[in-house]
């Protein structure tokens, strides 16, 4: 018993943790999120090196929102696990000092740079496509920018929508988000016997 007690603990303390932890900035951090010069042509760069897609995060202190993503959204097992396994993430604070690179070469703390963004709501999401043109801001070169946070589901889709250039295929995601919500109630409809 002694030895299965071990193994198991072992193989327990081997899996990646999942869920945040609070940094000293008051910022929830997970040990996926990647530690960063904040260069986002270098960051970009990275994720394609790696074959993932840069996902760029904005928080800030005390924001309950950001609290529901980490602890009821992000922590699911499946969603955790696709963000570790396709996004590389980026995190970015609202009111933060850290100089950040645009794009297009300019530097910023990372508040200016929110407000150069446009970023005024925390948190907010921004997926960028595996290519971004020289000279472009990233409010421009987003495939996608998400104010809010959004329950599992939506959240699920709308990684793998992201993930799979849903953005270029004509259907928006309102319309992707919907036709994948009604396949899982069908599905589970005929789980049921129903």
């Amino acid at each position: 018993m002694r030895h299965f007690l071990g193994f198991v603990t072992a193989f327990l303390m081997a899996l990646p943790a999942i869920g945040a932890t609070m940094g000293d900035d008051g910022l929830h951090k997970t040990d996926y999120m990647r530690d960063t010069f904040k260069d986002m042509a270098e960051d970009l760069a990275e994720a394609r090196a790696e074959g993932k897609r840069l996902l760029v995060m904005w928080e800030q202190r005390g924001c309950i929102y950001c609290r529901k993503m980490h602890e009821d959204v992000l922590s699911r097992p499946d969603i955790d696990a696709y963000v570790r396994d396709n996004y590389f993430v980026v995190q970015m604070n609202l009111f933060g000092d850290v100089e950040v690179t645009d794009f297009d070469g300019e530097a910023l703390a990372e508040k200016d740079m929110a407000m150069k963004w446009g970023v005024m709501f925390t948190p907010t999401l921004m997926f960028f496509p595996p290519e971004v043109d020289d000279g472009v801001s990233a409010p421009e070169a987003a495939a996608v920018t998400l104010p809010g946070a959004f329950g599992a589901e939506t959240m699920w889709d709308l990684l793998v929508w992201v993930n799979e250039e849903g953005y270029l295929s004509g259907e928006n995601f309102q319309k992707y988000h919907a036709r994948m919500f009604n396949a899982r109630q069908e599905a589970k409809g005929a789980g049921t016997g129903d």
